[in-house]
């Protein structure tokens, strides 16, 4: 009868509570390293956003400055580029565009006005299209321009 149980305990299959333990430690300490990755990959994504938002304001400012006579030191405003642009799921809530004229005569199109997505924030004070593209997210709050 004895050996019979035995036989019985050996044959029997499955984890132990260590084992099972040794399991959900590991998968905490996954846990613990994707967590904050992941987070910082959404921050990313709500800053590349906001920017691309701003180069579609440049963009849809020189396609207004192209129909219209528009010359350098005259601001376009947000009201002016309603009809270049799909402002409904814009991360810009209030913004301008300013043409400025470089020391090489070509004229620059700076972007005032900020952007909000999640707990990102991006404020544009002057920031023409090469400073809007080389712009590094650094903190949730970032100004970009002058």
């Amino acid at each position: 009868m004895l050996r019979k149980k035995r036989r019985l305990l050996k044959s029997q299959k499955g984890f132990t509570l260590i084992e099972l333990l040794a399991v959900i430690v590991i998968l905490g300490i996954i846990a613990a390293i994707a967590i904050p990755a992941i987070g910082n990959v959404i921050k990313n994504s709500r800053f590349n956003a906001i920017k691309s938002d701003a180069i579609q304001v440049i963009s849809a400012a020189k396609l207004y400055a192209a129909d219209n006579d528009v010359k350098s030191g005259d601001t376009i405003k947000q009201t002016d580029l309603s009809k270049y642009l799909d402002d409904k799921d814009s991360t810009l809530k209030k913004y301008s565009v300013t043409l400025t004229t470089d020391s090489d005569g070509k004229i620059d199109y700076e972007v005032n006005g900020s952007g909000i997505d999640g707990g990102v924030t991006i404020t544009f004070k002057n920031a023409t299209l090469n400073e809007i593209n080389s712009a590094k997210r650094t903190s949730d709050n970032v100004t970009i321009g002058q």
